[in-house]
């Protein structure tokens, strides 16, 4: 199974924080799979202009190419302006509009104060629905009283990351059982 975790801003240190503690976990509970984390702080991505996400190159190309490779998607992102960055939302679009078709995707969420909590329901699930992703109903989410040092210290949300990566990876593997069941009644 190929996983990618996607840390969607190029600042700060929250997200990244809580990305790189998801790929923890996901390594030493899922150590047989295929675990890519893209920290879109780390790339030089060009903005999309309508183009097929083949035609882009460099960093761009690598970044939609891995995304679209992938069974599963783990997506970090901070919460700006009530909204998502839009270095995130920048790869949304160099994406196709069912990019996420047969994907399961889930979230980690960052933001300064609990009054953002909802970003995930009204503005990132309804763009991962319409990309027609396979979404992890729950998300983990992070408020700056979460973190010191750029370390979590609320043992509550670590449980919770656990939880969302075995949501996640049992989601994938459910999907599978089912498209093979769906296969089977096509008879060739």
């Amino acid at each position: 199974m190929k996983i990618v975790a996607l840390a969607g801003s190029i600042v700060g240190s929250k997200t990244k924080t809580a990305i790189l503690k998801t790929v923890e976990i996901l390594t030493q509970k899922y150590p047989e799979n295929e675990i890519t984390l893209l920290d879109l702080a780390e790339y030089t991505v060009q903005f999309s202009d309508g183009r097929n996400y083949l035609e882009y190159e460099g960093d761009t190309k690598y970044i939609t190419e891995t995304i679209m490779a992938a069974d599963a998607i783990i997506i970090g992102t901070p919460t700006f302006q009530a909204s998502i960055p839009a270095t995130l939302k920048n790869i949304f679009d160099l994406l196709p509009v069912n990019a996420f078709r047969d994907k399961v995707v889930s979230s980690v969420v960052t933001a300064g104060t609990a009054k953002h909590y909802l970003m995930v329901e009204q503005q990132l699930k309804p763009i991962l629905a319409y990309m027609k992703a396979h979404i992890v109903p729950t998300y983990v989410f992070m408020e700056e009283k979460d973190f010191h040092r750029k370390e979590i210290i609320n043992d509550d949300i670590l449980f919770r990351l656990e939880r969302l990566v075995e949501d996640t990876v049992l989601t994938v593997e459910a999907l599978k059982i089912i498209r093979i069941k769906k296969d089977e009644e096509y008879g060739f």
